[in-house]
């Protein structure tokens, strides 16, 4: 008989565990959503965590409509701006770059990013978009961290963003809308929305394999090591497999959260700064986003978000009823 063939199946534990290769997260799959056209992603900056009190909002706890305590990350989002539309039509491989549109006067920074098109006739740009038959438009947006006092770059970081909702032609108007201009994060998500976090993690550099993949010790009776695997493979197949746990690069690795929750978004720093500033970051001087728990990545990390392509939790018709912020010292005094 024939051997079966098929595709591996089950986890592999994200492997392989090599470093990311830019720290800009990259986002592979938009959901589709109803209401719109509007932005379906943002971007900003890790501040640092806090902890709030809140009237929990989850109606099946046993604590709800009582205050609880519970972690916040904050990130700073200052306000991010539009490069470029760029649309895309359908082929035979998927969804293939159709044309884009450049904006003039855009950051002396940004070409320190990619070399900028120009003398691009706007016009004429847009009457061959017009001419595509085209199936998605996204946006190119950059950040402006020259904004924040706490991230020591001046140099932007882009991205592409896909705006979602409506007909075609209400989404390429929209985005044509905003070429050009500045975008906040209100444009994207409101208090209480459900979101996806997206970042690279803190980097741990080359560890073991006890570290990297949580083997167990081994005994003193075995050839005297502790740290080690028990065995890398047996004598046929002449090679180590790629299930053996074995030393490698730990950490700087891209990492999405679903289903995060939008508790605040505050245009006043002073409302959440901790006094001697955030540990490593400073104070934050633009708009701010609190969000329930963690999110992946070290201080001053890149975070983006986005719209939750498996939404999940309680919808809810309100913002979340924030009593109190932590502005105590993390300075561990």
């Amino acid at each position: 008989m024939p051997n079966k063939r098929r595709p591996k199946q089950g986890s592999h534990a994200y492997s392989p565990r090599k470093r990311a290769v830019s720290q800009t997260p990259r986002l592979d799959s938009w959901p589709e959503i109803s209401e719109g056209p509007k932005l379906q992603g943002f971007a900003g900056y890790k501040a640092g965590m806090t902890h709030a009190f809140v009237v929990d909002f989850n109606k099946n706890s046993l604590t709800s409509g009582q205050e609880i305590q519970i972690p916040v990350t904050v990130l700073e989002v200052p306000p991010m701006k539009v490069a470029a539309v760029r649309v895309y039509e359908s082929s035979r491989y998927g969804l293939r770059t159709a044309g884009e549109v450049w904006a003039s006067g855009l950051d002396q920074n940004l070409a320190r990013r990619l070399p900028i098109p120009k003398n691009q006739d706007v016009e004429k740009a847009w009457s061959e978009l017009s001419k595509k038959d085209i199936e998605d438009v996204r946006v190119l947006t950059y950040t402006q961290p020259k904004m924040l006092t706490g991230v020591p770059k001046k140099v932007p970081d882009l991205m592409e963003t896909r705006v979602g909702g409506g007909s075609v032609a209400q989404r390429l108007e929209y985005a044509k809308g905003l070429l050009g201009k500045e975008i906040t994060v209100t444009e994207f998500a409101k208090d209480g929305a459900i979101i996806d976090v997206s970042a690279v993690t803190k980097g741990k550099g080359f560890q073991g394999a006890v570290k990297r993949w949580g083997v167990k010790l081994l005994s003193h009776k075995n050839s005297k090591h502790r740290r080690m695997v028990g065995t890398l493979a047996p004598k046929r197949p002449g090679f180590v497999r790629p299930q053996v746990p074995q030393a490698g690069q730990v950490g700087y690795h891209q990492r999405t959260e679903f289903n995060k929750r939008i508790l605040k978004i505050g245009e006043k720093g002073d409302e959440v700064n901790p006094k001697g500033g955030f540990v490593h970051y400073g104070n934050v001087r633009n708009n701010y986003v609190l969000i329930h728990g963690s999110v992946p990545g070290p201080t001053k990390r890149l975070i983006r978000l986005r719209d939750p392509v498996r939404p999940a939790g309680t919808v809810l018709k309100e913002a979340p009823n924030m009593v109190y912020v932590s502005t105590e010292s993390k300075q561990g005094a």
